[in-house]
């Protein structure tokens, strides 16, 4: 279960560190003209992280091609505060002036399967797609207390856990309820996973997802993955 687990002060640093790192790869990139393919996450940790990869970009030339998706969303109108979609809008689109066309939200305020169909649509037209799942360049993950990431909750089924869906519709064991999420299958397709996981209260889930054996969703991911990085400010020992 190969990972990388960077310990930062604050959560402040760990935002700030792994802007810069991200920031510092989409300038490296050897092909600006062809897509750079993102899933972004919510929490409390993705509004400092957003602010961050605006203020490290210094302005949107760098975002050309790059391509945002969601590994998570509430099945809320744009506009409302729970949604991850209206964090990212304040946050990072608005400042860098993301063009509306590179912004492919989840609107999980609508049916549900038709905005399941739209999402695997629009992620899989930009995306390569091997043995049936899109392969993102990057998605970024938080990591509740339960040590939940995206909207996939410990408690599943195995078989719903299996499920090879791109994107599902989930019943949250917090609020808002209903929200639609990669699945595993996706996560594990992807060609980096970065985590950014911040906060107390976590010190016993992020120890028992490291651990070869744990059983929270971010363990299953890490196992699922053959490289993940993990930037927290969460001491487990």
């Amino acid at each position: 279960m190969p990972h990388e687990l960077l310990l930062f002060p604050s959560d402040a640093e760990l935002a700030k560190a792994s802007a810069v790192q991200w920031v510092a790869k989409l300038r490296e990139r050897k092909e600006p003209s062809r897509p750079y393919n993102v899933a972004v996450s919510g929490g409390r940790i993705a509004k400092t992280f957003f602010s961050e990869i605006v203020r490290q970009a210094g302005g949107g030339a760098i975002f050309q091609n790059v391509n945002f998706f969601w590994a998570d969303e509430r099945c809320v109108p744009p506009t409302d505060p729970e949604s991850n979609y209206a964090i990212a809008r304040q946050l990072l689109f608005e400042p860098l002036k993301i063009p509306e066309a590179q912004i492919h939200r989840l609107r999980g305020e609508g049916p549900e399967p038709v905005a399941l169909s739209e999402a695997v649509r629009a992620i899989c037209k930009v995306s390569p797609v091997v043995k049936g799942q899109p392969v993102l360049d990057m998605i970024f993950l938080g990591m509740g207390e339960d040590g939940h990431v995206a909207s996939l909750f410990p408690g599943e089924a195995e078989e719903t856990i299996a499920n090879a869906a791109v994107y599902r519709a989930v019943t949250a064991v917090k609020p808002p309820p209903r929200r639609i999420t990669l699945g595993y299958a996706a996560i594990a397709a992807a060609l980096e996973v970065w985590v950014v996981a911040a906060g107390a209260g976590k010190e016993a889930s992020l120890k028992e997802s490291v651990s070869p054996s744990g059983k929270t969703p971010l363990a299953r991911v890490l196992r699922l993955r053959t490289q993940t990085k993990i930037f927290t400010d969460i001491k487990t020992g």
